[in-house]
């Protein structure tokens, strides 16, 4: 199968650069031969990571491959482990994660993706531990389980975040095994990395997404305290809001905490956490958070007030008797 588009030279017949493309006219064969430079005994870094990159191009553009194309370039693509550019290995990673190398070749790669999965190079470490999540079985997983709760609770944020976001897709296929990991997932609360918090609250909430009083206790307990990423913020007020269409009394104690993220310096957790007041609130707290929110309103941008309006329309319909003022508030905006 061969790209259709003819050659073109930027310079001379691409009137527009935004259409000029550096994949124009190249063929699949020929890049399949170019990737013969992988099994080269002095490797040049930057030619194995050109073709890589033409390969992904080809895959991401959904051009088909033989099954014996495939496993050429993925056990071609195993000698570069060898190479200890930086670059190259991460384009190494992408490519035997897109190939989705079968069980049987997956053990030719494991020990290479472990070695790294224990270098002392952060960016080795949490690009093994997506890919080794990535194409593992039941088998492996067990070998690795242990490497990797101690990932989670890693001091390198970026360590971190792959074990944790890892951990997110592997409890699809594994729920068992990383319902393990709860305690570790907790520990990391006390890491003060934007995604590290972000990716913890995701997984918690995956894990617990089933049992209504476990997932009501982890929403009431971090509105608390804890969570300081925006991120995190955004995500732990979605969660209250999702449990509040269903079990509103659920998280009615959580909101005076709420109350604390209006003057959130971040517009969309404060936004987010107004909505979130207004459809949860009870006929009493209407008239406090209309004088909470009427100097924030005319700060925010217009797709804010869309979701701050359509709040309030659903408060009117909630407590009818409640309608002419927040009416009078809405002409204020």
């Amino acid at each position: 199968m061969t790209l259709v588009q003819p050659p073109l030279k930027k310079d001379d017949d691409v009137e527009d650069d935004s259409e000029y493309s550096p994949f124009y006219g190249i063929e699949r064969s020929a890049v399949l031969q170019e990737a013969r430079v992988f099994n080269d005994r002095e490797l040049d870094a930057r030619r194995c990571t050109q073709v890589i990159t033409k390969v992904l191009y080809f895959i991401n553009q959904g051009v088909s491959f033989t099954q014996k194309e495939v496993t050429d370039v993925f056990f071609a693509t195993t000698k570069l482990f060898q190479s200890n550019d930086i670059g190259l290995r991460r384009m190494v990673y992408l490519i035997i994660k897109e190939i989705s190398p079968s069980n049987d070749e997956v053990i030719i790669v494991t020990s290479s993706l472990m070695k790294d999965m224990n270098s002392k190079t952060n960016l080795y470490r949490a690009n093994a531990i997506r890919v080794l999540c990535r194409i593992t079985d039941g088998g492996l997983l067990g070998q690795i389980e242990l490497h990797l709760k101690q990932a989670v609770v890693d001091k390198s944020p970026v360590v971190s975040s792959a074990a944790l976001v890892s951990g997110i897709h592997l409890l699809q296929s594994y729920p068992e095994i990383v319902k393990g990991w709860s305690n570790e997932v907790y520990e990391a609360v006390h890491s003060k990395a934007s995604l590290v918090q972000f990716h913890r609250l995701s997984l918690l909430h995956q894990i617990r997404r089933n049992d209504r009083l476990a997932l009501s206790k982890l929403v009431s307990g971090l509105t608390k305290g804890g969570v300081q990423s925006p991120l995190a913020k955004c995500l732990l007020i979605r969660y209250t809001t999702q449990i509040a269409q269903f079990h509103p009394l659920a998280v009615a104690s959580c909101n005076v905490d709420l109350e604390s993220f209006i003057s959130d310096q971040n517009r969309s957790a404060a936004t987010l956490a107004i909505t979130t007041l207004l459809k949860t609130g009870n006929e009493s707290s209407v008239e406090r958070l209309m004088r909470q929110i009427t100097n924030f309103v005319s700060d925010i941008g217009d797709e804010f007030k869309i979701m701050v309006v359509d709040a309030i329309r659903s408060l009117c319909l909630k407590f009818p008797q409640k309608c002419r003022s927040l009416m009078n508030f809405l002409s204020s905006i």
